[in-house]
């Protein structure tokens, strides 16, 4: 038996010849053992060992075989510090509650464990979003094995003549004419990792580093790098057992690849510095790996520069805040239609002629929706059908114009996804192994400012779903816009309501205005001048996941809003579709009827979306066939009342 121990902070290998021993008998060797590393355990019977992944304690009397597993991880604790949360408290584990909190990250749950076969050319964001789960393996498929080879086989023979190639036999950067001696190539490639594992901040969460060590294992089955199979097959092992290096997300500036965040990657996968998986927690990298059975990366030439060029850093969060766009800017638009309900509004600024006449795809698909929604040219709802003599000839923008904006955020999330299909198929390396033409070439597909430019684009898109809410929700909450009560609730003065979402969402608007302003359009020269344009790709991709953050909650708290709007209206109801979202929130948030905390209640909601839950509850009302042609009259085939078509009191 084997087991990892931590000892203020240090981590200890311990091999238990006699599982037999008691629990006492591993304490005590324990006190023997950190008498080398400085730390003098006066009495071993003050400590206790604790499991790091749950609440167990250890009974000093108890046999080891009885109670722990062989490559178990466990803590060594004073007794007196069990109050104070042992596990968070230590250096490499206090940020677990912060990286763990990453359920930001929220997709359909597979009911069964797949494998996605990589090959360095299918990869697509959507898969890559799933990938960061855990419920999936990854297998390399044979064809980029087999190109992987032969991209190795070139680079051998080039070590072979002793040709001068740049990452190769040279420096970097600056140092590309400084020669490297043969005996040293491998070296070189190790010292490369190690110096540039320079970044800081918190680490990413292990979601976000199975994409990242996803996308890396596609981009070099592109077979262009010339990366051992032995090593590409180490990364693939590390990835299906979660074997997670820290990577701190601050460094990069998206240029010569992500050579910070890339480097952290690598040199955990070499079993140096820190690492997560399933049953460790953050340990060290070389314990992890051992546990888990998986040989570290030996490196040979140009193997560092391999593991290290390229944009996945950028390419991998861009995915996860592409798709998590995509999601809430299908949701936003039935946000939109339940506000609209709830503020008495007209759908005829949807007919289907306006938007035909100005035919933008999202445009189109938006005001296609929103009529849907609405059972427009269908049967209106009972609270359409009570307003529908009102003096009001149309209704503000925030309403009025929801394709024209929320149309192009659309147009935007498919645009940026578009781009980073391709990024997360594209081979990123300097220099470039040529297969076919039997030679290396220099280049700069590391160069990160198509992902950089398209993540700026899409948080400037998405945030515009926000500002439109925020929006929306003053309506709802201002007596002078509507005829609902202030702030949405009884006896106000008494209660406050919804006065302070309210500036919770504006505040988070002015948020991301600020988060908007472009990160590529700066630039700072690197490496003495030898890379002097870079993207400043990671911030972007940073940025627009916390862009993409802000607007799911402000989305959140106008559906609290429109669904409590929609409580002043009954018992008349809405639409079938927009009674179903209604129901669905009212399953996890009752209605509000005198003042609560209400910061619980925009999580519950802001989960629902993160789930899909809201889009996946209309889904089904979308294919119903509601888009008749209006000539001189709309008309519902099942209603027996008519409305005149240029009436200005039509609702």
């Amino acid at each position: 038996m084997k087991v990892y121990v931590n000892v203020e902070n240090v981590w200890m290998a311990v091999h238990c010849a006699e599982g037999n021993k008691p629990i006492s008998w591993l304490i005590q060797e324990l006190a023997e053992r950190s008498k080398d590393i400085g730390v003098d355990i006066l009495k071993s019977e003050d400590y206790i060992l604790k499991a790091t992944k749950q609440d167990i304690l250890y009974n000093t009397r108890d046999n080891m075989a009885d109670v722990l597993e062989d490559k178990q991880f466990l803590i060594l604790a004073k007794k007196d510090s069990l109050k104070k949360t042992i596990f968070t408290d230590l250096p490499e584990n206090k940020l677990i509650a912060d990286t763990l909190k990453f359920n930001d990250l929220s997709i359909q749950k597979l009911n069964e464990q797949g494998t996605v076969i990589l090959n360095g050319q299918s990869l697509t964001t959507d898969t890559l979003w799933q990938l960061s789960t855990g419920n999936f393996k990854v297998q390399i498929s044979e064809d980029a094995l087999s190109r992987v080879k032969q991209s190795r086989k070139l680079l051998d023979d080039i070590v072979t003549q002793n040709k001068v190639v740049y990452g190769v036999s040279t420096g970097f950067g600056k140092f590309a004419r400084v020669v490297i001696a043969k005996e040293d190539l491998d070296q070189l490639q190790v010292n490369l990792i190690e110096s540039h594992c320079a970044g800081v901040g918190q680490p990413l969460s292990p979601e976000r580093t199975r994409m990242m060590l996803a996308l890396r294992i596609n981009v070099l089955c592109k077979g262009y790098s010339g990366i051992t199979v032995r090593n590409l097959l180490v990364l693939q092992k590390a990835f299906n057992a979660s074997c997670l290096p820290w990577i701190p997300e601050k460094g990069t500036v998206g240029a010569s690849g992500d050579l910070a965040p890339l480097s952290h990657l690598a040199v955990g996968l070499m079993g140096k510095g820190m690492m997560w998986s399933p049953k460790s927690g953050w340990a060290n990298a070389s314990h992890v790996m051992e546990a888990n059975g998986i040989e570290t990366l030996k490196l040979g030439p140009k193997e560092g520069l391999a593991l290290i060029n390229g944009t996945q850093f950028i390419a991998s969060l861009g995915s996860e805040a592409v798709q998590r766009a995509k999601q809430i800017a299908l949701q936003a638009d039935v946000a939109a239609a339940l506000t609209l309900e709830a503020l008495q509004g007209t759908s005829r600024a949807f007919d289907e002629a306006i938007h035909e006449a100005r035919p933008h795809k999202g445009q189109l698909a938006v005001a296609k929706r929103l009529r849907a929604l609405l059972q427009y040219g269908a049967d209106p709802s009972e609270i359409t059908q009570s307003h529908r003599n009102c003096d009001r000839v149309q209704d503000a923008y925030t309403l009025r114009c929801c394709p024209q904006v929320h149309g192009i955020a659309h147009d935007t999330v498919e645009f940026v996804n578009n781009i980073l299909n391709v990024e997360l198929n594209s081979a990123t390396d300097n220099p470039m192994v040529l297969i076919d033409r039997g030679e290396t070439i220099s280049g700069g597909n590391f160069h990160g400012e198509y992902p950089a430019k398209a993540l700026d684009y899409l948080a400037i898109g998405v945030h515009e779903l926000a500002s439109m809410s925020e929006r929306r929700i003053e309506r709802l909450c201002n007596p002078s816009y509507s005829d609902l009560p202030a702030f949405l609730v009884q006896d106000g003065g008494l209660n406050s309501g919804f006065m302070i979402p309210h500036c919770t969402a504006a505040a988070l608007v002015s948020e991301n205005k600020g988060l908007c302003h472009p990160s590529s359009v700066d630039s700072l020269s690197t490496s003495a001048g030898q890379e002097d344009h870079v993207s400043m790709g990671g911030w972007a991709a940073r940025k627009a996941l916390e862009v993409v953050s802000n607007v799911e909650y402000v989305i959140a708290i106008e559906l609290l809003c429109a669904c409590q709007g929609i409580e002043f209206h009954r018992p008349l109801r809405t639409t079938d579709a927009l009674e179903a979202v209604h129901a669905l929130i009212r399953s996890v948030v009752p209605p509000y009827d005198s003042d609560r905390m209400q910061s619980p209640d925009i999580e519950k909601v802001v989960q629902l979306l993160r789930n899909n839950e809201i889009w996946k509850t209309v889904e089904s009302f979308l294919s119903y066939p509601m888009d008749y042609k209006l000539h001189k009259y709309s008309y519902s085939p099942t209603s027996s009342y008519v409305i005149p078509a240029n009436s200005p009191n039509e609702r």
